[in-house]
């Protein structure tokens, strides 16, 4: 019999937990590094936010408790009341984000049907408003990097190139949502650097495949990331000694980055394993850690999704028939190699 230890939680790499030796350089943290962030003297967050920031080329950085705080921080700067913003309708800031662009900072959003997340700078382009009164001035553009809702799917450095130029010749903003730039870096070998030059502001999340418990940064122009302070002691997401939350995420850059290539390796192998199941309509090829299917129908969906809670994996349902499984560091080379047992198991079940 299968027991409560034995479960295998693919839902996201949020459910990633601190690893033996990240809680032995916690508990190695110095107590006279940390401070009150607020007032910015902590400096475990100080050099976090200046190392990342150098890494990816921008001036400055700014820890926030969540990737949703730093989205909607960037995207209230770069807007403003009876403006718009220009995304994926996949897009996290969109869907997941509780209606905070709207409730945040009075815009609207006008979305393109793109490809798994992912779009152009020609089908940006024809979304842009002219200067009329019927319209909402546009604003900015937004991306996510890599697409969630889009199985992992990463850009190509050449239409980010494209829509950063478009954004510069309409004086627009160009964010990005980089919850897993992460996995895009590992994946496709791309330069951080490159998005210091061509993008205005970029979140980066420390909690999901990287392993650390809590924390994004917000990074940009010194200008861009002082506001963004405002904004954020305003919004009740100034934290105090929140160098241990820091030290986390900074060791979790530094030592387990890397490993990442191990979880797109894995999706790609279950990718493999899925095609075979009954009842597959399509699985999407993974690039990075997501895997998304899509069965046939909402019967063959629901009778997976059944097998999955009897044989104690945990995934998700996105609609459409498709489920979503995430790899990540909290997933054992054992508990893989049980995963595919498991899936496998539902053609004879």
């Amino acid at each position: 019999m299968l027991t409560q230890e034995s479960i295998i939680d693919l839902r996201s790499d949020t459910f990633t937990k601190p690893t033996p030796a990240m809680l032995e350089a916690l508990g190695n943290l110095n107590l006279e590094k940390l401070g009150d962030d607020v007032f910015g003297e902590d400096k475990y967050v100080n050099e976090l936010e200046e190392s990342t920031a150098t890494l990816f080329g921008f001036e400055a950085g700014l820890f926030c408790p969540s990737g949703t705080m730093t989205n909607q921080i960037a995207l209230h700067l770069h807007t403003g009341f009876g403006t718009e913003v220009i995304c994926d309708e996949n897009a996290h800031v969109y869907i997941y984000e509780g209606g905070g662009i709207a409730a945040n900072s009075g815009a609207s959003v006008r979305t393109i049907s793109g490809n798994r997340g992912k779009f152009t700078a020609k089908q940006a382009e024809v979304l842009i408003n002219k200067e009329d009164v019927h319209f909402p001035k546009t604003r900015v553009i937004s991306v996510e990097n890599t697409t969630n809702r889009g199985g992992g799917a990463v850009w190509d450095l050449e239409e980010l190139e494209a829509i950063s130029t478009l954004c510069k010749t309409h004086g627009l903003a160009f964010h990005m949502d980089g919850a897993r730039i992460w996995n895009a870096l590992i994946a496709k070998k791309h330069e951080a650097s490159f998005y210091g030059k061509h993008v205005d502001s970029l979140s980066v999340c420390l909690s999901k495949g990287l392993g650390a418990p809590v924390g994004s940064l917000l990074l940009g122009s010194k200008d861009f990331i002082f506001n963004a302070r405002r904004v954020r002691k305003r919004w009740g997401g100034g934290m105090r000694q929140a160098g241990i939350l820091a030290l986390a995420g900074k060791f979790a850059i530094d030592h387990q980055w890397a490993r990442m290539a191990i979880d797109h390796q894995r999706a790609k192998i279950c990718a493999e394993h899925l095609k075979q199941l009954p009842g597959i309509q399509q699985v999407l090829e993974p690039e990075t850690n997501i895997l998304i299917a899509e069965f046939e129908n909402d019967n063959l969906l629901q009778a997976f999704l059944s097998h999955c809670e009897k044989q104690k994996i945990k995934l998700g349902s996105i609609g459409m028939n498709r489920i979503r499984m995430v790899f990540h560091l909290s997933i054992s080379e054992t508990d893989f190699e049980e995963l595919l047992i498991r899936v496998k198991a539902f053609s004879r079940s």
